[in-house]
């Protein structure tokens, strides 16, 4: 997959989390991802289409930085992944996709975006709807660790 394509979502999410809750992300070294089990608490999974490819996005916290997250945007701290937790994720997911399709947007790639759809649990699992291969990339922070996904047909 070309790195030219990932990186938008790699800033964007980095940008969305330092702006909205003053949460510095450390990238780690991306791989391919070989199994759908997710690495981490709950996720926040969109698809995305448009007329060069199709694919999708999904990002993934540890129960401790999100709930870290939840509590620096909104000044409470839940005791667990909750609804309110859930849709955060969500609303993040539907962020860092938006900026990321603004950044590509600027290098001739366009695609709508399906409405997000988040998942929580121990061992929970994400099912990409593309051909391509699942690229995840690792971030830590002081709060927790997250990990994104991306995988596209034809890039």
């Amino acid at each position: 997959m070309n790195v030219e394509f990932i990186n938008p979502f790699l800033s964007s999410l980095m940008n969305v989390l330092s702006t909205m809750a003053q949460t510095q992300l450390k990238p780690g070294k991306p791989r391919i991802k070989t199994d759908e089990v997710a690495c981490g608490d709950v996720s926040g999974l969109i698809g995305m289409v448009g007329p060069q490819t199709r694919g999708s996005f999904s990002i993934t916290f540890d129960k401790s930085l999100a709930l870290t997250i939840m509590e620096r945007m909104l000044g409470e701290r839940p005791d667990s992944i909750n609804e309110e937790v859930t849709d955060m994720v969500g609303e993040i997911t539907n962020m860092v996709t938006g900026g990321a399709k603004n950044l590509l947007g600027e290098k001739g790639y366009d695609f709508a975006m399906a409405t997000p759809i988040v998942v929580s649990g121990k061992n929970h699992t994400i099912t990409h709807k593309s051909d391509g291969k699942k690229i995840i990339m690792p971030f830590t922070s002081d709060a927790g660790n997250a990990n994104i996904e991306v995988s596209f047909d034809k890039l």
